[in-house]
């Protein structure tokens, strides 16, 4: 019997309609656990918001391009990106896409470069990327997929090396997402498993349903610390954070943004910066940072041009 496998820019499409089903459904339990950086209790509520953003944007775009698709999806979701986590499916999206353009398939070598794109682009974003996060997960995710489409004797252009591909981004995910609880002390503490890599195995999960044409077991994530429905909201006993988030949309050349995320570094943390795409003069940038006074990386993001896409939240006021 022929494998039938579903690869194309309409399968892509159907997969970023089932995270968003997917991350919605849990959406609760991931912000039950979520405690780092700050344990405001929304990553779940980001990655959904953020996720149904980019499909919404290619819902009714008609493409053969796998990578342009993706990259229509990833450009809406940079722009409307909630906190870390939205920020980082969007990079994630973004690195993503880069490989498949042209392609009107994914296939197991493209696949594999796209991964490694992906991670390169999320880790670069972050001024100080930490291990135990979402991050761990792409990176996990890639290693995985360039060993089995690097492997030697295997046919890289077969349905079933995709497949194979896939099945060995799942395992490696998962393990990634198990050893979040043991490399960061707040999550070590807490006896709960990082809510943002959870959100990122789940996608894969349902890049892997959707390609194969199967369906992710519902209870797939109940053996994950924390995970459990009878699990206490970890952030509802969590001290107050104090201080805002701070986000918004500004064209910068590459030297610019060097500078200006310096200058956030110094004024705030969890700073992110991330292309969304090129102009005639650099490039639109997502900018994130938390910072305890707003006014303070605004003034300087303002040095630089002028923002768009304004946001500012306080990191106590989310309740998940």
């Amino acid at each position: 019997m022929s494998l039938k496998i579903h690869t194309n820019a309409e399968a892509m499409a159907q997969w970023l309609e089932r995270c968003v089903k997917a991350l919605g459904n849990h959406s609760d339990r991931l912000n039950a656990i979520n405690i780092f950086p700050v344990a405001d209790g929304d990553t779940g509520s980001n990655l959904y918001l953020t996720a149904r953003t980019a499909q919404d944007a290619v819902s009714r775009w008609e493409t053969n391009d796998v990578g342009e698709l993706l990259t229509l999806a990833s450009r809406a979701a940079m722009e409307s990106a909630r906190g870390n986590s939205g920020t980082l499916l969007a990079v994630f999206l973004a690195g993503f896409a880069e490989p498949l353009m042209g392609h009107e398939r994914l296939g197991a070598a493209v696949l594999a470069q796209a991964l490694e794109r992906a991670k390169v682009r999320a880790w670069s974003a972050l001024s100080e990327p930490v291990p135990g996060t979402m991050l761990s997960v792409f990176a996990a995710a890639a290693q995985a997929a360039a060993r089995v489409a690097r492997a030697p004797g295997s046919d890289i252009s077969s349905k079933a090396a995709l497949i194979e591909v896939l099945e060995a981004v799942r395992i490696a995910s998962r393990a990634a997402v198990i050893s979040t609880e043991a490399l960061l002390d707040p999550l070590t503490r807490a006896k709960v498993v990082d809510a943002g890599a959870v959100g990122m195995l789940i996608m894969l999960d349902e890049l892997h349903a959707v390609v194969t044409g199967t369906v992710v077991d519902a209870d797939a994530y109940s053996g994950l610390h924390g995970y459990g429905i009878q699990d206490p909201h970890i952030h509802a006993t969590a001290l107050p954070v104090e201080g805002v988030e701070v986000m918004c949309t500004i064209t910068l050349d590459p030297l610019e943004a060097a500078t200006l995320r310096g200058q956030l570094d110094a004024v705030g943390d969890s700073v992110i910066m991330s292309p969304v795409n090129p102009t005639e003069n650099g490039y639109r940038w997502r900018v994130h940072v938390h910072t305890p006074v707003a006014e303070h990386a605004l003034e300087v993001i303002r040095k630089h041009g002028s923002p768009v896409n304004i946001s500012v939240t306080d990191l106590c006021s989310h309740d998940g």
